[in-house]
């Protein structure tokens, strides 16, 4: 059985070079936004004693980099071409293939996370030597084991969701884009931290997002490692991440049944 995924894995692996375009792209797109990120918040803390928000300029530029990490290992994912599956019809083949769909998807995700994950650690290390920015080295080990857990229930959680995305195409094959577009580049981004900490934001704001799955993708994950959430505050966060992994996936699962009801593979 897991020589069946560890064989989609390879062929994954591959056929990830055959959209280098694509690939490049993503991966410039990641780069570019941490100097402009980079570069705006060394000028905020240009002094280096200055706090802003609890943050000191070695935390916040760690957060910078941290983000770069992890959107490898959480944002980049090939389940995004589930949709086009279901449009076209081609789901027909996985349905009478004696595999498990989402497990399929799953092993596929997480190809694309190794390779963006071995380009992001190479694109750390030759922007630390140009920029040379003072980082935050997390030591507690509670701390490192609560980063480690709450980053594998965020790749939990992005799959989940993107999954569920995924399977508007049942309804809307046509429109199923622009679901994407709205759950990757707006939601995804700003409300999982990606563009700026969460905690600059009012408070208010704040604790009505720590009630949805986006700030546990990566804004939470990162504070753990920061040492900024830690105690009971860390692990109330992980009970909420796990909360909505089982939610998504009992939802999944559900949304999945009716969809499967309404497919009809048209023209295959």
């Amino acid at each position: 059985m897991l020589e069946k995924y560890l064989q989609i894995f390879k062929i994954s692996l591959v056929q990830e070079f055959a959209y280098r375009l694509n690939f490049i792209m993503w991966r410039v797109r990641n780069v570019m936004q941490i100097f402009l990120v980079f570069f705006l918040w060394n000028s905020v803390f240009s002094d280096p004693t200055r706090m802003v928000f609890g943050y000191d300029r070695g935390k916040i530029l760690t957060y910078v980099f941290g983000i770069l990490i992890l959107k490898a290992i959480v944002l980049s994912a090939r389940a995004v071409d589930v949709a086009g599956e279901i449009s076209r019809g081609d789901l027909s083949n996985f349905l009478l293939k004696p595999i498990n769909y989402f497990k399929f998807w799953f092993t596929r995700d997480i190809s694309s996370k190794a390779l963006n994950l071995g380009f992001a650690i190479v694109e750390v290390l030759i922007l630390f030597i140009l920029l040379k920015p003072p980082l935050f080295i997390q030591t507690e080990i509670i701390s490192l084991f609560g980063f480690l857990v709450s980053l594998v229930l965020a790749v939990f959680l992005f799959f989940l969701l993107l999954f569920l995305i995924n399977l508007v195409a049942f309804w809307m094959p046509e429109n199923s884009w622009a679901a994407q577009f709205l759950f990757i580049a707006i939601l995804t981004e700003f409300l999982s931290g990606g563009v700026f900490p969460l905690d600059i934001l009012p408070i208010t704001v704040q604790r009505f997002l720590y009630l949805l799955p986006f700030p546990y993708l990566m804004f939470f994950p990162l504070q753990v490692y920061l040492g900024k959430i830690v105690g009971s505050q860390m692990f109330g966060g992980i009970l909420i991440s796990l909360f909505w992994v089982l939610v998504l996936a009992i939802g999944l699962n559900i949304v999945w049944n009716k969809g499967i009801k309404r497919f009809e593979a048209v023209g295959r």
